[in-house]
Formats: C-alpha cells, structure tokens, sequence
C-alpha cells in the first residue's frame, strides 16, 4: 500500500471514515514509516475527536495537536489547548516518530520557533544541585505566578523545603523537596486532593510562556524533519496539509484501495427485529466463508447480551474475537476477509467522542472535605464564635500576648509580651476578642436566613447560651420528626420490585452513551432499594448534566416492568415537556404508555390522562405540582421520581411527602446539599452523588462585562458559524419582542425566536419544539430554560441582566450549554455601575471562579452565603438558624439525630490538657518545648488555621494518620512541634474514647480525671519519669493507650 517514499502526502479521501484509523495503525506500524513522524490532517475538531477516539480503540498511540478557537470579550485563550499545544511541541523538539494528529487550521497556526522551546526547558531530577533561588525567578519571568497552594498550571508555591510547581503542558503538578541546592524527592500530585500520587525521577520543566502555544513566526510545518510522512483524510485538508511543506512533495492517492474497505452492511438490528435477522443472515455467510471477525464492544453487558443473541439462534461465538473499546463504526475488508463491528452497526449505539486530551487533567472533585473551611471566611464577613456568639471578622493580626489578657479567651495575664497571631472579632459595643490562631476552630461562618444582616453578641452577655439553648432543643424536636417519619416508612411494608428482567438488561445496553462511574454506582443504589421491603427514599445529587435524569429513568422502567405505575414530578412546565418527550422517545420499543400533565395539554387531554391513571392505563405520568392536586389518582403507584427538588416550595414539599408517603421515592438535586447538612440528616434519608463528570464534558467559558452590542454580535455570529444554537435570557417580558428586534438588526442571519411564560401553552411548546428541532438559532426568552433544558447543539448562553439572579440560578442557567464535546460559552452582562461593588459583583465573580466540571458544591455554599439558608429545613427552622447560624445549627442537628439514634443522650467527651512542661503558643518564651505548627513550616495563616480546625474535630486515630501523611506530604518532614501537637492530638483522641476528660501535670506527677475519679496506683498520682517534652508526652500516651485498651493501672 504505501508506494510512495518518505516525506510524501498520502490522501485518504476516498477511504470511508469507519476505515482511516484501521489504515493510519497500519501505517504506523509499516516498517519503512517507522523511523519519521506521520502527521495526520483532517478538517475540522470534530473529525479530529473521532479519529482520537477510533486510534485509541486499535491501541495505537499518537499526539493530539488542537487548533486554538478565538473568543469574543474578555475571555482569555484556553488554557488547557494552549497547555497540550505546548505539550506537543515538547515531544516534537525531541526524536517523536509517531503519529500527530491536527486539523487543517492547527497545522497553519502561528507557534513559537523550535529554537525557542528548546531554549527554555528545563529538566530537573533527583539529587541535581541546582540553584533553586534562581530556579524560582526563572518560574516567576516565565510567567508562573506564585500561590499559596498550586491547582492551576502556570503556578508555584514555596512552603520551606517543599516547592510545588505546574508546568503548562504538564498533566498534574509536581512536588519538589529540597536540601539546600540539591534535590532530594520529586513526586506528581492530585491538585485536588493535595496528595503525592507517584514518585519521579527526574521532569521536565516548560518556561515558554503559555502564550508563547498561540503565537510566533513558525507553524507546525517547523517541528517536523525532512521525509515526515503525511495523511490527509479528505479532500480539503489535502491543499491545506500541502501549503505549509517547504519540499517539493509526491501526493499518493489511496482511493485506488477505497473499494477494498466497505461500510458494515448493517444497521441497529437489536431495536428492530428485522435487523436482527440480517446482521445474523450476515455472519453465518462469514462464519462458513472464513472471516476473521472483530467486535468493539463499549462493555462487558454489551459482549455478554451479543453472546447471547448468537447462542439463542445456535450459532458459535468461538470464531468472534470480542475488543473491549469503543469504535465508533465499523466496516469490512473483503479483501482481507475481516469484518469489525462496533456499537453503531449491533446496538444501534454511537458511542460518544471521548476528549482523551482532557481525561488525564480533569480531576474528579473527591477527597475534598466539603465543609466550609476557614479560608472561605473574609474579612468583614459574619462570624459565630462557639462559646461567645456573632461577631464580625476584622482579620489576623500579630499583637503581644498581654493583650489577650484582656478578652475572654484570655491568655494568663502574666505571660510575657511575645507577639502572638490572633483572629480580631469584633462583638457588640465595639469590644474585641482576639482568638488565637490555634483556637480557630471555636469560629464559624454565619449563614442566615435571608439576607438581613444579624445582630452581633455582647461578651459575656446571656443571649448567646439562650439562643443555644433554644436551638438545641428545636433540633432536638425536628430530628425526633424526621426518624418518626423514617421508622414509618420502614415499618409500613413497601413493594419489593422483583431483580432485572431480560428487557431491562436490553433496554440499559441499548443507552446510546457510556455510563460514568457515579452514575452506575447510583443505579445499582436505587435498584438495591427497590428490591427492599421498606419504601425507597433517595436523593440522588450531581452537578448539572452529570446523568442523574438516566438514573431516573432506569428506575422508572423497572418500576413498570414489575406492574407499576410511576409518577414523575418536576417544577416547571417546559421541563416537564421535555422529560415526556425523552421518557416517549427512551421506551418507544417497549409497552410503556407515557403521558404528561400541564398547561402545554388541552383540558380534554388532561382528563384522560387522569382518567387513564386511575384505570391503570397510562404507566409513567409526567407533571408539574398538578400531579399533587387531589383529583389525580393512581391505581398502583410504585414509584415517584421527583427533580430538582430544591425548586419546589417548602409548602408544596409537604404537600408530596404526604401523597407519596408509602411509595418509593427517588429525588434529583442538581444543586448538592452542603455536607454539614448531609450528615446531620445520615439515617433520615440515603444519599448518591454523581461527581464524576460525562468524559466528553469541558468546562464553560465565563465571560463577564458590561452590556455590549458588538460583543452579542460577535459571539452569536460565532456560535452560528459552527452551527450551534445560541439561548439569549432576558428575564423582562415588557421589553422581550423590543430586544428581538435589535438582536434581528445586529445580526440579521439569525433566526430569533421568543418564549416566556405568559405565552399561550401551544404558542410555547411550538416555540420550544423549533429550538429542540434546530429549526431557530437563537432562543430569547425569560428563565423558563432554567430548569433541565438538554439541547447539546447549544452551546452559547448570553444571560441579560446577570446581576439581578442569585449565583445557583446563574450556574443552573450556565448548565444548559456544553453538554456535547463543543467549547462553550456564557456571557454574563451586568450595568456598568454593578461592576465593582455589592452581592451581584460576588455572585458573578463566584461563577467565574467555580467554572470547573463538579463546582456545583462550592456553588450551593457560596449561594447561601450570599442568599441565606431560606427555607433548606423548613419554615419551622429558620428563626433557629438565624439565631445560631446554619453552621453551628447543623452540627447540632447532627448530634441530635445521632443521639435520638442510638438512645444515647450523653455528649461528646471532650478531653482538656494542662501540661506544664509544653507551651502551645509558637510565640512563648522558649522556657519550655512548643506543641504548635511553627510559621517557618506551614507559612499561610489560612493552612494553619485550617489544619487547627482539622485537629480539632479528629474523632479517630485514622484521623491522626491521615492528617500526618498529609503534612508530611505537603509541607515536608514534621518538626518536633507539629509533632509533638499530633501525639497530644492521639492522646485526646484515645481519652475521650475512654470518657477521660482531663490530664494535668504538675511537675512529675501526672493526674487523668476518669469519669469523675482520678487513675491512682497505690493510692497516690503516677509519676513521669523522662526528663524530657518528648519523654513525657510518650509516658502519658502510654497511660491513655492502656486506659483504651481496657489494661488499667491499679489504682
């Protein structure tokens, strides 16, 4: 096949697309190509993607080279484009000899010249000596920036002996420990998780500038030596992969051999039964003729239902050589007697691009604690303190340690005037309390309820421990409630859905796309509830577009598998719409009767819809609250699917707790519950979170600024020229048709198109039917998109007036675009005047910052912050959580639940020191050994005060191991301080397990308070017998261990 030499361009044009990867592995793997680069053009993102995703599927490895996209506005290149550009030609400036794929306007891109590159990379490997002083200026004039904690590339940060450091084409950043000059360890980390993964022994360093990817007098054509070998995969990347070539080149055109590659002939034959019988017509020909036959199968469900198809017509599968990987399509080569077969020819599946360049750099959001922490707290913020109550928070400050004699957390006032790092809160009449930074886990954020601000506490006044008092027993009552209504429900026999049918298995393998990790996770949660006895209640969290709705769906078909009738509440009428449409569309090739409920249906529609409900008829109803109202009856409900429950009103919630008591329940929450919440409610209610995002999602590209008509030009023009769709909200319907018409001027090529919902249900659904049908390229209306819109072909999102939605609206909002492998974009205008200042300046900012795939989470907390906690637990409660704050309501929450659990109403042993031999201040008179994470080892307050806070709430020696890993990891070796602070933390731990609630040392004698009594031995106080901190710290664990293991002392 390859009769041309070295250096020539061979034009695939004429082999059928299903067909190129098979011919580029073989070219890859044709010895006479082996030694050059083989640059692979196609003509746009698209062809690039699958072309990736059919090479990975043959094993074959390449290097992925995209086209950067301009962007309107303020929007900044992309970084993770201009990062794998990068990364690209690294390799290119060394012997790479493999396969590059490009499009046609990557390769005549300007980049930087190889000479360049090769001049500012730098490789660093273990036990080098290197002056890292001049290392870290060469980071900074490269243009890394320096941080405090690297997550982003382009950054570093220095905490003594450790620097962490993200190279711009690097998949995750790196942790460098140093000796002086030399380095001493190299270690890849989750920049999530903050964690070492895998130990390096030497890396490469870029120090181009990261626009260095995007710019420059050379293109692609320079990277590559004399006799690289080119393909061309149509007819339009030919001229375009001929232009760059310096040489004089020979075009080999391979359509010679497009006869001897056929498209698979035939189609999705497990829907239609007629399919079946010619795909298994097909492969008995091939069976007796000899063939060699290959199947690509997405999964091991996939391969175990084909198997069975073939052994039901008694055919063998012997013959069959079964891939696990996803080929988009296949084809046959009767030449070579070899048939491939791929999703779309057996399941009538066509498997969803991958984005293999983002799959490695998209760190899934876990190992995170999702609690609010510490550096989340502002200066100016509210603030709770545990024992005092609100206050604002003025910041850190170093003051001398007298000064906190003054304060309520005083220091002893006789300890000498050494500088001390301390909180400023500032309570009623202006007085103030300094907290010291080993103490910060006594303070809180105060969320409230609504956006009124609080009144601040008066020190040592009584309102404080009254509004405690009060909230503890609201919390008291409000968990007794919710375990009543859970030991209801369990004691109340439920239905116990019968395991998967046959056509369940066929109906799931049949899903078009490839189902993430959470998502099956969440699946097998819901259908193992229920197969239980007890009714279902689940939630089933994820961020927008993570899959919670197929969750649902694959709960609703096996709900009506087994005789049920299922009941599927949403909270507006165009997402109602929708979900009817999909449920229709998923369950055509089955006996499921669907129908829906709302304004868009007649009155006459609707009647039969009831009517068909109550005489069992209609399987799977789709409604708004309608579904509630007292008229709708069900013959036998079984199941009720109910999403976005956050949208819902507290009053309506009542309204479907009390109808749907006794039948399974299972909620969808594209906005996650904070975790705090979440666990005081464990026991009341499971939970599923779906955090791992679809592999073909890239996160949205937010871009704020004023009003600017040139701006909504230029990106809907843009959008348009890929052939996307464009949503324009504006949340004003007096002024809607007014804004068509300027929208028509700026841009008169569009079809625009307006809908709200003051429309008339048909003029609206016909509306929304033209933009699903692609029949309208832009969508003006008001915010009934919000809610679960899922139209891929869209995917820019200009939002008017941005400032006047809370920030969950705005993130919701944004979800409705990037939910195909397209770059999206959101364009979020506020007034000139707003952008600068107050809450909306906050919210947008916020959505900016949170633009990474699974955010919602940090979304939800900074939305109640900026909005208050509202009607989260219930009109009942929210006097309570203004009074306390929804921080500190809900670990009360959460103690009470777990005491009405386990009938135990003692609380939580917490054990207190006094050692006089240890100072726990860093800034003491040196008198005696410190127990303190010392500045020089962890530099940022927010880190110390955090890891405090983190001290603090340990209630295991896991803890304790996990947190001393981590320092370890992070910050270097421990220093006898912050090693000594996690020994007491060990003994504080083993103490309070024991109901040891106070260890004193006085000089040698060691006195441990026991449930009331003293441990003696012989009557008297044991004694300590090390002469050192070390020493002794040791003997008193020795002590608590032996208490924990139940080996007491005599007394």
């Amino acid at each position: 096949m390859w009769t041309g030499t070295a250096g020539d361009l061979y034009s695939l044009a004429g082999i059928p697309a299903a067909a190129q990867a098979f011919v580029l592995a073989a070219a890859n793997r044709d010895r006479s190509l082996a030694k050059v680069p083989k640059l692979v053009v196609v003509k746009n993102v698209r062809a690039q993607e699958e072309l990736a995703n059919d090479l990975e599927a043959w094993g074959v490895p390449f290097l992925f080279f995209p086209q950067t996209e301009p962007v309107v506005g303020e929007a900044l290149p992309d970084e993770e484009i201009a990062a794998e550009r990068l990364a690209v030609l690294e390799k290119l400036n060394g012997a790479y000899a493999g396969l590059i794929l490009s499009t046609a306007t990557a390769v005549a891109q300007p980049i930087p010249k190889p000479e360049v590159l090769s001049e500012s990379r730098l490789t660093l490997a273990v036990h080098q000596e290197l002056n890292r002083e001049k290392w870290l200026a060469q980071l900074g004039e490269a243009g890394y920036q320096r941080e405090a904690e690297v997550t982003m590339r382009g950054t570093f940060s220095v905490r003594g002996a450790v620097v962490d450091f993200f190279s711009w084409h690097a998949a995750l950043p790196v942790r460098s420990e140093w000796m002086g000059d030399e380095i001493v360890s190299l270690r890849e980390f989750d920049a999530v998780a903050q964690r070492s993964v895998r130990d390096l022994l030497e890396v490469t360093v870029s120090l181009a500038p990261l626009q260095a990817a995007s710019g420059g007098s050379a293109t692609l054509a320079d990277y590559l030596p004399k006799g690289t070998v080119r393909f061309a995969l149509d007819d339009d990347s030919v001229q375009a992969t001929a232009d760059p070539v310096k040489d004089d080149v020979a075009v080999v055109d391979l359509e010679c051999f497009a006869h001897d590659f056929l498209h698979a002939p035939i189609g999705d034959f497990i829907l239609q039964e007629q399919r079946r019988d010619l795909f298994l017509d097909h492969l008995r020909d091939w069976f007796s003729e000899k063939w060699e036959i290959a199947v690509f199968c997405n999964n091991e469900g996939e391969q175990k239902r084909l198997i069975e198809i073939i052994q039901e017509e008694n055919l063998p599968t012997e013959p069959l050589r079964f891939v696990l990987r996803p080929l988009l399509r296949g084809f046959v080569w009767p030449a070579g007697k070899l048939v491939i077969l791929s999703d779309a020819e057996i399941f009538g599946r066509y498997q969803t691009m991958r984005a293999l360049r983002k799959q490695e750099r998209l760190v899934a959001m876990r190992g995170r604690s999702q609690a609010l922490d510490f550096s989340d707290i502002q200066e100016g913020d509210y603030v709770v303190h545990l024992h005092h109550g609100i206050a604002f928070y003025r910041g850190l400050q170093t003051l001398p340690a007298e000064s906190l004699g003054r304060t309520a957390d005083a220091a002893p006032t006789s300890a000498p005037a050494e500088p001390v790092e301390v909180l400023v809160l500032e309570f009623a009449e202006q007085s103030r309390l300094y907290v010291p930074v080993e103490q910060a886990y006594l303070v809180s954020k105060y969320i409230g309820v609504g956006k009124k601000n609080p009144p601040l506490d008066v020190l040592g006044g009584a309102r404080w421990e009254r509004a405690k008092s009060s909230a503890r027993k609201a919390v008291m009552d409000y968990a007794a409630e919710l375990l009543r209504v859970q030991a209801e429900r369990e004691s109340v026999p439920g239905h116990a859905f019968n395991p998967d049918t046959p056509w369940q298995s066929e109906f799931e393998e049949a899903f078009f796309y490839e189902e993430t990790r959470d998502q099956l996770t969440a699946i097998a949660d819901a259908k193992r509830d229920m197969e239980k006895r007890k009714p279902m209640d689940r939630l089933i969290c994820g961020d927008v577009g993570f899959g919670k709705t197929e969750v649902a769906i694959r709960a609703t078909f096996k709900a009506v598998m087994d005789g049920k009738q299922v009941a599927f509440l949403v909270p507006t009428t165009v997402l109602a719409q929708q979900h009817y449409n999909t449920l229709r569309e998923r369950f055509a090739d089955y006996p499921i009767h669907v129908e829906v409920l709302s304004r868009f249906r007649s009155l006459k529609e609707q009647k039969k819809a009831i009517a068909g409900l109550k005489d069992g008829s209609v399987d799977v109803i789709v409604g708004t609250h309608r579904l509630i109202s007292k008229d709708v009856e069900f013959k036998d409900l079984g199941l009720c699917v109910v999403d976005e429950e956050q949208r819902f009103g507290v009053v309506q919630k009542e309204r479907f707790k009390q109808r749907f008591r006794l039948v399974d329940v299972l909620t969808l929450s594209a906005t996650p519950i904070p975790r705090t919440l979440y666990l005081s409610l464990i026991g009341a209610r499971d939970l599923s979170t779906i955090e791992t995002p679809p592999a073909n999602r890239v996160p949205v590209e937010t871009i704020i600024g004023p009003y600017d008509e040139r701006v909504i030009r230029e990106a809907i023009r843009r959008e348009l020229a890929r052939n996307g769709q464009v949503y324009f909200l504006h949340n004003r319907v007096s002024s809607i048709h007014e804004l068509k018409d300027k929208l028509k001027f700026l841009v008169p090529e569009a079809r625009v198109d307006v809908g709200h919902g003051q429309m008339e249900e048909g003029e609206l659904e016909e509306v929304m039917a033209r933009f699903i049908a692609g029949e309208t390229d832009v969508l003006l209306s008001t915010t009934i998109i919000e809610s679960g819109l899922d139209i891929p072909n869209a995917n820019t999102i200009l939002i008017d007036r941005a400032d006047r939605f809370g920030l969950a609206d705005l993130y919701q909002l944004r979800g409705r675009v990037g939910r195909a492998q397209n770059k999206a974009y959101a364009y979020l205008f506020l007034p000139r005047h707003l952008m600068t200042v107050g809450d909306a300046k906050k919210r947008v900012t916020a959505i900016r910052q949170y633009s990474q795939l699974g955010a919602g989470f940090k979304i939800a907390m900074r939305d109640l912050e900026i909005r208050g906690a509202g009607n989260l637990l219930g009109t009942a409660q929210s006097g309570h959580i203004t009074a306390v704050g929804f921080e500190l309501y809900c670990q009360l929450l959460k103690v009470a639940v777990d005491q009405m659990k386990t009938g135990k109403t003692e609380r939580l042993v917490e054990c207190k020191f006094d050692f006089d031999f240890l100072s726990w201040n860093e800034d003491g008179d040196g008198s005696r050994d410190g127990a303190f994470i010392p500045r020089a080892y962890m530099a940022e307050s927010r880190h110390r005060i955090e890891a405090y806070r983190q001290i603090a709430e340990m209630r295991s020696l896991d803890d304790v191991d996990a947190l001393e890993h981590e320092w370890a990891d992070r910050y270097g070796p421990l220093p006898a301080p912050a090693a000594r602070l996690l020994l007491a933390a060990r003994i504080r731990v083993q103490a309070a397990a024991v109901r040891v609630h106070r260890i004193e040392t006085q000089g040698e004698k060691l006195m441990i308070s026991q449930g009331g009594d003293f441990v003696m031995i012989g009557g008297k106080f044991p004694r300590l017998n090390g002469s050192t901190a070390d020493a002794k710290l040791a003997e008193i664990h020795g002590w608590v261990a032996a208490l924990a293991g139940h080996e007491k002392p005599k007394r």
